[in-house]
């Protein structure tokens, strides 16, 4: 009679011993590890998402800090009204009413186009339809000349849109206009 012995499985005596030491099993460990480089990642992630967010508020506030150089004030009264009052302050026209703040959107000739949204407002032309601003208001044409107010105007179309009560520069760099 032939007697067959078993013959042990290595990992599972493998697995004894490590237990035996006080171990945990292989895949236990694995797991663990595996862990550890998920969270590891994850601060790293939350690390660079949380400069990133720093920096742009930080750019954020320095930009808000800057006056704008794209704001006019004019005469609200109406077409009836023949007062033509631009200021880059506010204040009252020359009919004694508040002007309207507007920025600046697009500069032709002697001419400002402005939208006369809400105040901060940051649009831009309609692509689609140049009498009107990106927010979809009609845009308000304003002679400067004669008004003190120098502006940048590039020549042709100017989209610089800078305006100022003092001889400079615009944002582009050339020297600023007045027409009396």
């Amino acid at each position: 009679m032939v007697v067959k012995t078993a013959i042990p499985d290595i990992s599972s005596i493998y697995k004894t011993c490590l237990k035996s030491i006080g171990l945990c099993d292989i895949k236990r460990l694995k797991r663990k590890n595996e862990r550890r480089k998920r969270m590891r990642k994850v601060r790293i992630l939350l690390f660079v998402s949380l400069s990133v967010f720093l920096i742009s508020a930080i750019m954020a506030t320095a930009k808000a800090d800057e006056p704008r150089q794209d704001v006019l004030y004019t005469c609200d009264c109406g077409p009836q009204c023949n007062c033509d009052t631009v200021s880059i302050k506010p204040g009252n026209c020359k009919c004694g009413k508040p002007m309207k703040w507007g920025h600046v959107l697009k500069i032709e000739g002697n001419e400002a186009l402005l939208c006369t949204c809400a105040e901060g407002c940051k649009c831009s032309l309609d692509p689609k339809d140049p009498t009107k601003c990106g927010c979809g208001n009609p845009v308000k044409r304003v002679n400067l000349k004669g008004t003190g107010i120098y502006f940048c105007n590039c020549g042709g179309s100017c989209m610089c849109n800078t305006v100022s009560d003092k001889p400079g520069k615009c944002k582009c760099g050339m020297d600023l206009k007045k027409v009396d």
